[in-house]
């Protein structure tokens, strides 16, 4: 059990809060009652638009607004389990990582299941990266990130753009990344019930409705059970060693060292599973962690 007081004081507001256990339907309910906690931050804009047929939302830094052309672009793929989760859900983080990376952040409201099984998100997914890619201001200041099923999303988007030869962004941010649904890894039995936020059954519960039927070894759907990820830029990776997900992220380190690409793997002690999306006055390490992934969002499409 962790002994962070912030986690521990999160573990007391999440006991009632409907976001586990139950239905996914009463959860999605919850997560959305919950977002009302997590406005866009001050010195940031929302926009809206369509980025490859899918709904879009944008949060633009003040210094950035009215320089759409040029500025750098982070798509980033929600969490939620691919059941829940969308524009007010991720609002906060995304502003807070536009502020850090001094990006602008797309976050593509792609469609969930069980209303819209796989490969309904990945087919979203794509269109939207694919969309911005192509457009100003060109590949080379182009990111994509994602936290939790929007990670694993996220490299299964760009192993998607990889076999069809299309354009590849210039870096990766993985925050918690839920990469393998087969929940295989050791992790996922051994940290299981630590973390307040995530737990198996969960978990088990998503996996049964994305796949609906579908094989959960596909690589579309497990990234971490492709070949190789050979071909996909750098790649940043934050976790915390509570959470039934560190497998997912360490895992995924070490193929992407495998195949040769540069990584960044960071695992945070006594933390939870997406805990930067959770404000830095009860999780202090969420700012650090949203500032390192702007600095390496920066490092690689900023200059």
């Amino acid at each position: 059990m962790s002994s962070h007081p912030g986690v521990e004081v999160l573990r007391a507001m999440l006991a009632e809060s409907g976001l586990t256990g139950g239905s996914i339907l009463e959860r999605r309910a919850a997560m959305d009652a919950a977002s009302e906690a997590s406005p866009a931050p001050d010195g940031t804009q929302v926009e809206q638009s369509d980025l490859g047929g899918v709904a879009t939302e944008w949060l633009v830094p003040d210094s950035l607004a009215g320089d759409a052309a040029s500025a750098p672009v982070v798509v980033h793929l929600h969490g939620g389990g691919y059941c829940m989760g969308g524009h007010d859900t991720h609002r906060g983080f995304a502003g807070r990582l536009a502020l850090a990376a001094q990006a602008r952040v797309a976050v593509p409201d792609y469609r969930l299941a069980p209303e819209h099984p796989f490969p309904a998100a990945l087919e979203d997914a794509v269109g939207a990266v694919t969309a911005v890619l192509e457009g100003d201001p060109g590949p080379g200041r182009v990111a994509v990130s994602g936290d939790s099923a929007g990670g694993g999303l996220a490299l299964a988007t760009m192993l998607e753009l990889r076999g069809r030869g299309s354009l590849m962004p210039a870096a990766a941010v993985l925050v918690s990344p839920w990469a393998d649904l087969t929940q295989s890894a050791e992790s996922h039995t051994r940290l299981d019930g630590l973390d307040p936020l995530l737990v198996r059954a969960d978990l088990d519960q998503m996996a049964e409705a994305y796949l609906a039927g579908h094989d959960a070894r596909d690589p579309r759907v497990s990234p971490v059970r492709a070949k190789d990820l050979a071909g996909l830029p750098p790649l940043c990776i934050e976790v915390g060693d509570q959470e039934v997900l560190l497998d997912d992220s360490t895992t995924v380190a070490a193929l992407a060292r495998r195949s040769g690409i540069d990584v960044s793997l960071t695992v945070w002690p006594e933390l939870t599973h997406d805990f930067q999306i959770f404000p830095p006055e009860l999780i202090p390490e969420s700012d650090r962690s949203i500032e390192a992934m702007g600095r390496f969002i920066w490092r690689h499409i900023g200059t």
